[in-house]
């Protein structure tokens, strides 16, 4: 498969995955089941891609920039489904998500290129 299928379901993932996440904060109850289905969905589409684009891009090297990504898949998903039950910490779980992908881009723009 082409290595930009890989990278546009990669991207695609992510802004479902963080989408969901927020509209955990923000849904009414009655949605838990059906965004988390959807965000499960596009979390397992976004490891999947982005070692697709390892094997593919990277000749399967897992280096300290692959670990800083998976930390990052690994905190976003953890948090999208802790929306619906933790609402008084929203924002606190807010800024997290918004850590963890900040390190993910981090990662991918600088640390790839520079390791």
């Amino acid at each position: 498969m082409n290595p930009v299928v890989y990278q546009v379901i990669h991207l695609l993932s992510l802004l479902t995955l963080t989408a969901g996440a927020f509209y955990g904060f923000a849904g009414a109850p009655e949605t838990r089941k059906k965004v988390l289905v959807i965000t499960g969905v596009a979390s397992v589409l976004m490891i999947v891609s982005g070692f697709g684009l390892l094997a593919k891009l990277h000749n399967s090297q897992f280096s300290t920039w692959v670990v800083l990504k998976l930390i990052a898949w690994l905190g976003v998903s953890a948090l999208m489904g802790i929306g619906y039950r933790k609402r008084d910490k929203a924002c606190l779980f807010m800024g997290l998500i918004g850590a963890f992908l900040f390190l993910g881009i981090f990662t991918v723009y600088y640390l790839r290129f520079k390791l």
